[in-house]
C-alpha cells in the first residue's frame, strides 16, 4: 500500500493524541538533491499554556510565535546555545501545543545516529531556517505507514523537573518495537491507536 503524504487535518488534535499518532510515521527531509527519510520512535506532548513544561507557559513571544499559528508547522529552537529542537505545531490556532519529535529510525540503509532530538535534527539538517515551515510541503514532511504498527509505552518526559506536578505526566511516547528503548518498568503499555 503506498505511503500517503499527512495533511494538515492530522496535525490538527491535542498534542498528547498527536504525539501517540506520530509513533510509526515516516519523516522525510529533502536537502540539496537528497531524501532522507526516519521512522518516528519516540516524541514528547507539550500541551499548551497551563503545561509548566511548555514554552507557552511563559506566555506568547518571539520565539513560541508560531505554536500559537495553524498546526502542521515546525516550531525549531536552540537549547544549550548548540542543539537546534524539532517540534510540531498541534491543535488550532491560538491553542499553543506541540510534539517533540526525540527519536527515529534511518531508513532505506541510511546509516545515522537518531537517537535524540539534538542528533535527529542535526543528521536531517534541520535548523532553526525551518521554524515555521509548513510539514505539508515537499521539504519536509510526514508519511503515513499503515503498515506498520507501533508498540506504544508512556513514560515521563525528559530534562523537565523544573515542572512542578508536569514533570511527572506521562506525555513521553515510545515504540517499543524499535529495539531502541529498553522496557521501561511501572509505565503504561499498550498497541498504538495510530489511526491513519
Amino acid at each position: 500500500m503506498p505511503r500517503k503524504k499527512l495533511r494538515h487535518a492530522f496535525f490538527e488534535r491535542p498534542a498528547i493524541d498527536l504525539a501517540r499518532d506520530l509513533l510509526g510515521t515516516i519523516l522525510v527531509r529533502r536537502v540539496r538533491g537528497k531524501e532522507y527519510r526516519a521512522r518516528i520512535v519516540e516524541t514528547e506532548a507539550y500541551v499548551g499554556a497551563h503545561d509548566l513544561a511548555c514554552h507557552a507557559s511563559k506566555g506568547r513571544t518571539a520565539r513560541t510565535e508560531v505554536m500559537f499559528g495553524p498546526a502542521g508547522r515546525a516550531y525549531v529552537y536552540l537549547i544549550y546555545g548548540m542543539y537546534d529542537m524539532l517540534n510540531i505545531v498541534a491543535s488550532h490556532r491560538e491553542d499553543p501545543q506541540a510534539v517533540l519529535i526525540r527519536g527515529a529510525e534511518p531508513l532505506d540503509r541510511w546509516q545515522a545516529d537518531l537517537t535524540g532530538p539534538g542528533k535527529l535534527t542535526r543528521a536531517l539538517r534541520i535548523t532553526r531556517a525551518q521554524n515555521g515551515l509548513d510539514l505539508t510541503g515537499d521539504r519536509l514532511f510526514l508519511l503515513a505507514d499503515s503498515a506498520y504498527r507501533p508498540q506504544l509505552v508512556e513514560t515521563r518526559r525528559i530534562g523537565i523537573d523544573y515542572a512542578k506536578e508536569w514533570k511527572d505526566a506521562l506525555l513521553r511516547f515510545v515504540d517499543a518495537n524499535s529495539g531502541l528503548f529498553p522496557q521501561p518498568r511501572g509505565v503504561k503499555t499498550h498497541p498504538s491507536r495510530n489511526a491513519l
